[in-house]
């Protein structure tokens, strides 16, 4: 009776499933019980790629199975689901391929990753498997979109509010819209006013253009150089009406309320930073001949060595303050060589046209510009400044035009040395210092009544004096953007909006939802090799049916864009809890439970999903929380990243890489194809074309073991090497293991009547309580290491004594349930060790030389770990500095002050 992993795998998979065992009731369902602990785990759900999941993609899933398995056995009722985030572009570019329509390329997609994942003997839930393409799932997608259109953020407040409530404020008068008494509105302004703040709204927004995939691009699916990323196509900026959501309202609360949360400091410290807040000051500066023009600044106390100023190539006023003529004077160096000032300006912008954000935003890239023919006047000392353009300045940033400081700034400087400009600095460098713009502190200089004041002195000394003379204000502003929600593409969610002839925007009826996406003969977008072709959306090739709607005599066109890949995955975690509800978007008492007061109770998934997936989720959560529909303020309470498996990849000469399987490898080199190709190193994945095949791991090895080797291989959040020659090790444990407990002659089962004593009996105890210690912290390497050590100890008896026969199978079957299953089963034991009692650790047996230290950052507890009875305070400072959750904490600074009571407790200052 030798180990046949492939049978026993294959038989207890298909037990579990006609057990259903790993259904988990919600509260009213039969078989709650609301005496357990709740547990909510879950990944963030993949992709369905043609390619299939390759062993890279599961790291993070092995991990919460361990976790939900272990809490079970715990007593808990663990929520751990699965599903699909199905809606993408890959589905659409292979239907415009081959005609073949998107959702059968999806649904057949699907049904070989739901393979591949009950193959790894997850334990999901398998009857909350949902995907976004699902329309009784996107069907709720829409229904939130409405809920964005039908509501406004009030800022006195700092909530979103139903629209009827803002209507209801203007037509009792407690609201005034714009100064004006709203029944003195004629209705077209009434309806601009309310579409002005609604938190989805259209409006005209430079754009990144991609003619020849006929869709509008996110920044994020556009290259440093300006091209698509898929594709490889160019990209233009250009204004184009969208769909927006008005996430900048929320932009404050999506940074305060990251210190609910437990993620990595990492993480947050990336969401602050795309958010971009910054404190600083706006100034109006009159401009010759024209209005005025404001500017941001965060150094208002430099206002005095304002030399120039310079505007976003796509700042509104750029076409009204350009003269016809250059003005005398002008320097050549300022104006392109071209002969008029309009000429030159319009060509410097169709340059920057051709740029995107990123590219402008190179530091280290060489200054263009071009002179307006403008001046604007220094509010505070009466200078006259030329006024440019240049790219290095967005309109997406502050009000698009700044007030250029070259002593205090090194863009400025550089550009101002490229353009001969004059230099005043504005605050006074040390003495020793010989370098170009100085951005220390320093006393204020050559400004007036702000010198010899320190910088944030000069600072609020300067805002008071703009606010007193009406020259400017105190002004908070941010680098985020409102969401770009518009895609020209098929293969997205319908937006559930009706066009009036009237330019009134009617919402489809909830009654009606979900709007189906329609059958089309032809996928393509509308492609073109001129970036000034009007965008096409994809719906346009629907039928007039489908298309247009007669409401009381009155023809409405469909919205004809669809919704970026982003919507569905901003709400799965909701769904999961009550995914067959047809009446609502989740049900109160069943959020309640699984949420509780903080969210999901640990969400894993790769750190690249950093900032646009998260801040989305918590954009969309945040509104359904003032609206009453979720009671928890964050999404997702704590977060881990997980990470990847790398692996040997080969590129050819070109730089291309080539299929890792077919690299044939020599004494000293490697070939592809008969030619030589270069060995790299990487993420798996597709791109790098080095995936490797679970299910050759699966046939070979088996499923026990790839999940054991993935968990042996280091710590769940960092990365680490593919081996397969390496997997052998962790196969051979498994077997070790197997002959432990089974004979392989007579299949007889070799556990003792006797339990263990003396140092075998101590090790168990310790492998009890260290195993469940790592179990809770994530530290899975370790757990497998300390069983490794457990089987060993067995190697030589005649017989597993009775009490490590119970524990061993039920401490390795989170990491291996198949083997321990089987084990369990021919030892006679009730029921499943899958919900067997997590074994017991008896404190007597290792009290004499281990404790529990507490370890505390800042005054709060963020640990516990079982130390030695004798530690160090220099070996405890170096365990609480080793602990993942501790690092959440501490961001990688050394403590201020230590407090040490030991072995009890360790209080870490930073």
């Amino acid at each position: 009776a030798s180990y046949d992993f492939r049978e026993i795998e294959n038989r207890w998979q298909q037990e579990w499933a006609d057990q259903d065992l790993y259904r988990v009731p919600n509260p009213g369902d039969p078989g709650f019980d609301d005496s357990k602990p709740k547990k909510y785990f879950l990944d963030m759900f993949p992709y369905p790629s043609g390619a299939g999941l390759h062993v890279g993609h599961p790291l993070g899933y092995i991990g919460t199975d361990i976790l939900a398995r272990f809490h079970r056995m715990r007593g808990a009722s663990v929520l751990h689901p699965m599903g699909f985030d199905s809606f993408g572009l890959p589905a659409e570019q292979y239907a415009i391929e081959t005609g073949v329509h998107p959702r059968i390329t999806t649904d057949k997609n699907i049904e070989n990753y739901t393979r591949q994942l009950k193959a790894f003997g997850f334990s999901y839930d398998w009857d909350r498997t949902l995907a976004t393409t699902d329309p009784e799932y996107y069907r709720w997608t829409q229904w939130i979109f409405l809920r964005l259109f039908e509501s406004w953020f009030d800022d006195d407040q700092n909530r979103a509010r139903p629209i009827t409530e803002l209507v209801e404020e203007l037509e009792s008068g407690l609201r005034a819209a714009d100064g004006v008494m709203w029944q003195n509105l004629p209705a077209a302004d009434r309806r601009e006013y309310l579409d002005g703040h609604r938190l989805a709204y259209i409006a005209e927004v430079p754009v990144n253009w991609c003619p020849a995939l006929g869709t509008v691009l996110a920044n994020e699916e556009v290259t440093v150089d300006g091209r698509s990323d898929r594709g490889n196509h160019p990209v233009y900026r250009r204004p184009l009406r969208q769909w927006m959501l008005r996430i900048t309202a929320y932009a404050d609360r999506l940074i305060d309320e990251l210190d609910l949360v437990e993620w990595p400091e990492s993480v947050k410290t990336m969401q602050r930073n795309w958010i971009g807040r910054s404190d600083g000051a706006t100034i109006i500066f009159d401009i010759e001949g024209h209005s005025q023009m404001r500017v941001f600044t965060t150094r208002p106390d430099t206002v005095f060595g304002a030399t120039y100023m310079v505007m976003s190539p796509e700042h509104p006023m750029v076409e009204q303050i350009t003269p016809d003529i250059w003005p005398d004077g002008t320097m050549p160096s300022w104006t392109l060589g071209i002969d008029t000032p309009v000429d030159a300006v319009m060509a410097y912008r169709l340059a920057a046209s051709h740029k995107s954000d990123l590219e402008r935003q190179i530091a280290d890239r060489e200054k263009t510009g071009v002179f307006t023919g403008a001046f604007a006047l220094n509010p505070l000392n009466g200078e006259r400044v030329p006024i440019f353009i240049a790219d290095y300045v967005l309109m997406g940033y502050g009000t698009g035009a700044i007030m250029a400081v070259p002593g205090q700034d090194e863009r400025d400087w550089e550009f101002a040395e490229t353009f001969d400009l004059p230099i005043v600095r504005t605050v006074q460098p040390p003495s020793e210092f010989d370098g170009d713009a100085y951005l220390g502190e320093g006393p204020a200089i050559n400004s007036g009544f702000l010198d010899g004041l320190e910088i944030d002195a000069a600072k609020e000394r300067i805002i008071q004096w703009l606010e007193t003379n009406g020259a400017g204000r105190g002004t908070v502003t941010y680098k985020l953007h409102d969401w770009l929600f518009s895609r020209q593409r098929y293969w997205g969610e319908p937006i559930p909006i009706l066009h009036g002839p009237e330019g009134d925007l009617i919402p489809v009826p909830d009654s009606e939802l979900p709007l189906l996406l329609p059958e089309v003969e032809d996928y393509k977008p509308h492609i073109s090799d001129d970036e000034n072709a009007e965008p096409t959306p994809t719906l346009s090739n629907a039928s007039d049916e489908w298309k247009y709607v007669e409401i009381d005599g009155v023809r409405y066109e469909r919205e004809l864009n669809t919704m970026p890949q982003w919507a569905g995955s901003c709400w799965y975690y909701l769904r999961f809890m009550d995914p067959s509800d047809s009446q609502r978007l989740v049900d109160p008492e069943i959020e309640h439970y699984w949420m509780g007061d903080s969210g999901v109770d640990l969400y894993v998934g790769g750190v690249e999903h950093a900032v646009l997936h998260l801040l989305y989720a918590r954009f969309w959560h945040k509104v359904l929380n003032d609206l009453g529909f979720v009671g928890t303020k964050e999404p997702f309470g704590r977060l881990f990243n997980q990470g990847y498996i790398l692996a040997d990849a080969f590129q050819d000469e070109r730089g291309m890489y080539v299929p890792v399987e077919d690299v044939v490898k020599t004494e000293n080199s490697y070939t592809y194809k008969g030619e030589d190709v270069t060995r790299v190193y990487g993420k798996m994945g597709k791109s790098l074309k080095n995936g490797v095949s679970p299910d050759d791991i699966f046939e070979d090895y088996g499923v026990d073991t790839l999940r054991l080797y993935e968990m042996f291989m280091g710590p769940l959040d960092t990365s680490r090497p593919w081996s397969t020659k390496d997997i052998v090790g962790v196969h051979r444990f498994l077997q070790r293991l197997w002959r432990n407990f089974i004979d392989e002659d007579s299949g007889d089962v070799m556990v003792s009547t006797e339990p263990s004593d003396g140092e075998l009996q101590v090790l168990l105890h310790r492998t009890i309580e260290a195993v469940g210690r790592d179990m809770e912290n994530l530290h899975f390497n370790t757990a497998v290491a300390r069983l490794f050590e457990l089987n060993n100890a067995l190697v030589g008896l005649d017989k597993v004594p009775s009490d490590v026969a119970d524990v061993l199978p039920r401490l390795l079957s989170p990491l291996a349930p198949h083997i321990c299953e089987e084990l369990w089963h021919r030892m006679g034991r009730d029921g499943s060790v899958v919900t067997a009692d997590w074994p017991l650790c008896d404190e007597s047996l290792i009290a004499e030389d281990t404790a529990t230290m507490v370890v505390q950052v800042n005054g709060k507890v963020r640990d516990r770990i079982r130390v030695p009875i004798g530690i160090t305070e220099d070996e405890a400072v170096a365990l609480a500095l080793a602990s993942e959750r501790v690092q959440a904490h501490t961001a990688g600074a050394v403590p201020r002050k230590v407090i040490a009571r030991l072995p009890n407790v360790v209080s870490l200052v930073v």
